[in-house]
């Protein structure tokens, strides 16, 4: 099994490319099964994610091939509306394609999903907006069975806000007969593009990057040829915490900064000198005088939870001790053992966590439990003083494009093995 060798104390120095966002990719896939034509969909992260939801789509009878960072679905031929749990299982957002298989075929019959292995993720919401839509739902051998001869419009009003609930309405939603309005919706960047990719393909979505995302459904859709994938903007965060925690000067490409403003503004704060362009981020450290700066995860506009272990390490470097608490998700502090093994001091209570700062880390052998905390075990280890290695990198490289590569780049000493 791949793990990472690391020899920490290497400041970072150069330029990075920051791929297209895994979170919007993934939804973007699922909404090709309403196209009837072929789609290209560029700027594609090479993730194993982005693989298996591939698979999935080959699976129900989609033509689907990868060239370069291009990714090229013909869903023309596509008559299975079956997600089977040999696929499902491995990854949460093969959930996504409930919403669009119900739309279009009247049923679906899609497993209950897998993914990494913190906290429930629970899909109640997927199946109360499908049906809230008129679907009716049973539950048969670990399988959601869904049928409807045509979705009708609903007033959905979602528990809590879930990025994965709201696409998969959306996608659902856009051929029902009458209007829908999701309130408590996702208002991240990755379902703006979603609903501007629907939109595109004839859809009537308004009041996009709101909490109430209204649709009035349309009979059927256009067939549209190509879309590229926003910056993934976890990625972009990343790389900005790894630059201001070991030191150093690199400048970020292909970003949007208007998505990530909250991050931008916590590293300020932390004393992180920062140069913000239309496209790119030149991000510089010294790596010390480092300030604390509490943190709450929320959604989006919010700090991202998806960056939280990562923000959790710079914490551990920082002048003084600092807090965070976790909004999102539940449990999602796997990390701080493999943290602490490092040489970081973290307390955990219900759903914070409380940092010491002024950490000096050292060299270990650690393990992956995630794929964002993976990030932070990485920079970490850029930090520490001696050799580490860090195993189960499969969890890296379902979120992460080429991760020990761009950082090789600009200075890390940082090696793939088996």
């Amino acid at each position: 099994m791949d793990y990472f060798e690391i020899e920490g104390k290497n400041q970072l120095f150069g330029d990075v490319q920051i791929s297209g966002a895994k979170n919007a990719v993934l939804p973007l896939m699922a909404a090709s099964i309403l196209n009837n034509d072929q789609l290209t969909i560029s700027n594609t992260p090479n993730l194993s994610d982005s693989k298996t939801m591939a698979n999935l789509l080959r699976e129900m009878g989609s033509e689907v091939k990868f060239i370069d960072d291009k990714i090229h679905i013909n869903s023309q031929s596509i008559n299975m509306p079956y997600a089977p749990y040999k696929l499902v299982k491995t990854m949460r957002a093969s959930f996504y394609v409930l919403g669009p298989l119900l739309s279009k075929f009247g049923e679906a019959k899609v497993s209950l999903p897998g993914g990494c292995a913190w906290g429930p993720r629970p899909v109640d919401f997927h199946i109360e907006g499908m049906k809230k839509l008129g679907a009716k739902i049973d539950l048969e051998d670990g399988y959601i069975i869904a049928k409807s001869n045509r979705l009708v419009g609903n007033k959905i009003v979602l528990p809590k806000i879930s990025v994965g609930a709201t696409g998969n309405i959306l996608m659902a939603s856009v051929l029902a007969k009458g209007d829908t309005e999701i309130h408590n919706a996702a208002a991240e960047p990755e379902i703006q593009q979603l609903c501007h990719f629907l939109n595109s393909m004839g859809a009537k979505i308004s009041d996009i990057g709101t909490n109430t995302i209204k649709i009035q459904g349309v009979d059927s859709l256009n067939n549209i040829d190509s879309v590229s994938v926003i910056p993934d903007r976890i990625e972009a965060g990343t790389f900005l915490i790894a630059v201001a925690a070991t030191g150093g000067e690199v400048k970020l490409n292909n970003v949007n900064p208007m998505h990530s403003e909250t991050v931008i503004s916590h590293l300020k704060k932390a004393n992180i000198n920062l140069t913000v362009h239309d496209d790119s981020i030149v991000v510089s450290s010294d790596g010390k005088d480092i300030n604390a700066c509490n943190m709450e995860t929320n959604e989006y506009p919010g700090f991202p939870t998806d960056l939280q272990a990562q923000w959790m390490l710079l914490m551990s470097l920082a002048s003084e001790d600092s807090n965070i608490k976790e909004n999102i998700y539940f449990d999602r502090f796997n990390h701080v053992l493999e943290l602490n093994r490092l040489g970081c001091n973290v307390r955990v209570e219900k759903e914070s966590a409380f940092i010491k700062g002024k950490r000096n880390l050292v060299s270990a052998d650690v393990m992956s439990t995630d794929i964002r905390a993976s990030a932070s075990l990485i920079i970490a280890a850029l930090c520490a003083e001696g050799r580490s290695t860090i195993s189960r990198i499969y969890h890296i490289d379902r979120g992460y494009d080429k991760i020990e590569e761009k950082l090789s780049k600009i200075g890390a000493k940082i090696v793939r093995k088996k």
